[in-house]
């Protein structure tokens, strides 16, 4: 070896000992609902975009089972069991007060619709009172309009006293007795044995969950409130330690995906998820019904009470609950109207 080779070899044993190793960081994920179900779908999507945006500094990976039972997904992520994930507020309405406002009768039309007006008013005025304290929140969204699902035909409230319907919790719940149900709250993958055993006559869901939890076979009508009955609030948070290791340049393109453009994608998801829901129930024979206006207005007075203790025990975390109800239900309409 001569003189010049052995400079060239020695330049490049220093280059490989001096060249910078790639950084790369592996975040947990999972879903308490089924692989098919649109949020697991969604929550796939995003973290596959995540590891693409960031040129594979960020890795992620699925577990193959939800470390905690879905009211404890919260404190899972905090703990640090899994890295992200989501949960509705509905699970734990003692610790989120706040976001159920965007689960009150009087929403908006579609998911996407929802979750936009209500993301813009959760970053502007819920999230500096720290109901998300202990990780790092991602983006909130909500679910398409919840609708009445029962076994049996309901043609009036009066056929719809003492049913036996399963809800998520929180407002759900609420509206459900508020209209003369037996509201009892179960996870929602457990819907289909409930109905099928006869321990529910009905559920609350959006149409989405037809599909997701196989239930066109155990649905014999659908009661369609335009705007739905209530929705279901979502956080997608990331442990708080973990994202404090992250690069800033990452916790930046991670930013960009969350926030807004999160609570938009997951809507348009959640409406495209509602219309299969629809069909697959318009395929199986069931009857599906809009509640007429005296059905209507009678639910909107028996919801009234709701609407109002949701101000008085928001207004204790939040002075101008009311005023910031009011800017939601205008920002619906913006939203609506393309703004």
């Amino acid at each position: 070896m001569n003189k010049l080779q052995k400079l060239a070899l020695a330049a490049f044993v220093g280059a490989a000992f001096t060249t910078p190793v790639l950084s790369q960081t592996t975040l947990t994920y999972s879903s308490w609902v089924p692989p098919t179900h649109h949020l697991t779908i969604w929550q796939q999507n995003w973290a596959a975009e995540l590891e693409k945006a960031t040129n594979g500094r960020i890795k992620t990976q699925s577990l193959p089972k939800a470390p905690a039972a879905a009211p404890g997904t919260f404190d899972a992520v905090r703990d640090g069991l899994m890295d992200f994930s989501y949960v509705t507020a509905s699970y734990t309405p003692a610790r989120h007060i706040l976001p159920l406002m965007a689960e009150l009768p009087g929403a908006g039309a579609t998911a996407e619709i929802n979750s936009v007006a209500y993301s813009r008013i959760y970053w502007k005025y819920f999230h500096k009172v720290g109901e998300y304290n202990g990780v790092k929140l991602l983006a909130v969204w909500t679910h398409g309009p919840g609708q009445m699902f029962t076994k049996k035909p309901i043609k009036s409230l009066a056929e719809f006293q003492n049913q036996k319907i399963r809800t998520g919790g929180g407002i759900a719940e609420r509206v459900a007795n508020a209209l003369g149900a037996s509201a009892f709250v179960k996870p929602a993958p457990e819907s289909y044995e409930l109905l099928n055993s006869g321990v529910a006559d009905g559920v609350f869901f959006p149409f989405e969950s037809i599909v997701s939890f196989k239930l066109d076979k155990v649905i014999g009508q659908a009661t369609v409130f335009p705007g739905g009955l209530y929705s279901s609030a979502f956080g997608f948070f990331m442990n708080e330690d973990k994202w404090n290791k992250l690069a800033k340049q990452d916790q930046d393109i991670i930013e960009k995906m969350s926030g807004e453009a999160a609570a938009r994608s997951n809507g348009k998801s959640w409406d495209a998820a509602d219309k299969v829901g629809l069909d697959a129930l318009k395929a199986a024979g069931a009857n599906i019904v809009t509640a007429d206006a005296g059905m209507r207005a009678e639910a909107q007075k028996r919801s009234g009470p709701i609407i109002e203790d949701w101000i008085k025990q928001a207004s204790a975390k939040l002075p101008n609950a009311k005023a910031v109800l009011d800017e939601f239900h205008a920002e619906l309409k913006k939203v609506e109207a393309g703004k």
